[in-house]
């Protein structure tokens, strides 16, 4: 005959941990390397430095040209605190474990990943500057989605690349994949979200997709120029922020919107390679890095990603903008669209490091697992004979290196 496992605070804990990490789907495909930096006992606000990759570049005869190595480097915040808080009967201890956790832990846990993964889904998403398809269309083709693969190609993007579509988006496509695969019943939540590898590319669907609603801009075409003169930027100038500020006019006076995870072009200025600096066929995008309101004129100043660099190892563009080019938005002002996102793991990073433990609590502990970090504490209502427990996870995420992603929409 079984025996129960009596529901010990230990126990309560590790079936927490357990459901969390089960259900998580978008927290499990990027980069997790910098967790380690924070150490233990860290608190709401802690920060590190992380450094991006740098650029090489290759001389041509035999006069050595050392290059000077200067790192960009980003700041990573622990910057959440997210929670789950229970509260139940003594009798409600005497459930079995898993009565216990169908009832009262899951549906916690379930709520609790959904909330990491979307914090993931918004950071890289209103980062990324690239974006293929036509927004409102949705992927119900093998064409659509291969030009996601196809631009990373374009940009060098490593291989080892993830897709992350909405239901709509998945819906669409699987009828192209018929046959190719069986799901089993059993099952994590990243596990049933996978769709069999298309174009090298691991494919997952999440109903955490985001949408992203453009900024009401101007009704007129161009929405927006560019009104300051010839604009680029150099590298030492934007290697910690990898932004720069351009001045614009045409926006609707005092209300005209730009909204940050905007995504533009500017004409004539075209998308190069990242290591080889050839130019490519395509105008660079940039996506808005802040929102803001145009002035009594029609002007503001915006914040962009990349900024434009247009020479040397970590050149962006073929050339500067200038004073009057028209300023293009992807996407129709004031419209929402779905944001899909395909990426390299290494666009963005999460960090779900160790919490300090409160002072006084009758009983505080954490769990750990696959990199996720759980903390559940104990009270307790005397007056009604309820025992109270707070789940607790502090997270941090930063697109790093938002360039190795693309936005992807399907095709007229």
């Amino acid at each position: 005959m079984a025996t129960n496992t009596l529901l010990t605070n230990d126990v309560i804990l590790k079936e927490g941990m357990m459901q969390l990490e089960d259900n998580l789907v978008i927290a499990k495909l990027c980069n997790r390397d910098f967790e380690p930096e924070f150490g233990k006992a860290v608190k709401n606000g802690d920060t590190i430095r992380i450094a991006r990759p740098i650029h090489g570049q290759v001389r041509t005869g035999a006069v050595m040209q050392p290059q000077d190595i200067t790192e960009g480097r980003e700041t990573l915040t622990i910057a959440t605190q997210l929670g789950a808080d229970l509260e139940f009967t003594s009798k409600d201890l005497t459930l079995s474990v898993d009565q216990f956790s169908k009832r009262i832990l899951k549906p916690q846990m379930i709520r609790l990943a959904t909330e990491i993964d979307l914090m993931v889904m918004r950071e890289l998403s209103d980062n990324c500057p690239n974006w293929v398809g036509t927004p409102g269309q949705t992927i119900n083709s093998y064409a659509d989605f291969a030009l996601a693969p196809q631009r990373l190609d374009e940009l060098s993007v490593p291989s080892g690349r993830v897709a992350i579509l909405s239901p709509a988006d998945h819906w669409g496509l699987v009828p192209t994949l018929a046959g190719t695969f069986i799901q089993g019943v059993n099952r994590s939540a990243l596990e049933r979200a996978k769709l069999p590898m298309i174009g090298d590319v691991d494919m997952y669907m999440s109903q955490n997709v985001t949408t992203h609603t453009n900024g009401t801009w101007s009704g007129a075409s161009p929405i927006a120029e560019i009104d300051n003169g010839t604009l680029s930027t150099t590298y030492a100038a934007s290697k910690d922020t990898w932004t720069m500020t351009i001045h614009i006019d045409g926006l609707t006076a005092n209300t005209g919107t730009v909204l940050k995870g905007d995504v533009i072009t500017i004409e004539n200025v075209y998308a190069v390679n990242t290591i080889t600096g050839a130019t490519l066929p395509w105008l660079r995008e940039f996506v808005v890095k802040s929102s803001v309101t145009a002035d009594g004129t029609g002007d503001a100043d915006v914040t962009i990603s990349p900024p434009i660099i247009t020479s040397g190892p970590y050149m962006t563009c073929n050339a500067a903008a200038v004073d009057g080019a028209n300023i293009t938005l992807k996407g129709s002002v004031n419209v929402g669209y779905p944001q899909n996102l395909v990426f390299h793991p290494d666009a963005v990073t999460l960090a779900m490091p160790n919490m300090e433990k409160p002072k006084g609590a009758a009983w505080c502990e954490q769990q750990s697992y696959e990199g996720f970090n759980l903390r559940l504490t104990q009270g307790y209502d005397m007056t009604n004979d309820k025992s109270q427990w707070r789940f607790d996870c502090l997270v941090g995420v930063k697109a790093y290196q938002p360039w190795l992603a693309t936005r992807v929409s399907g095709s007229n």
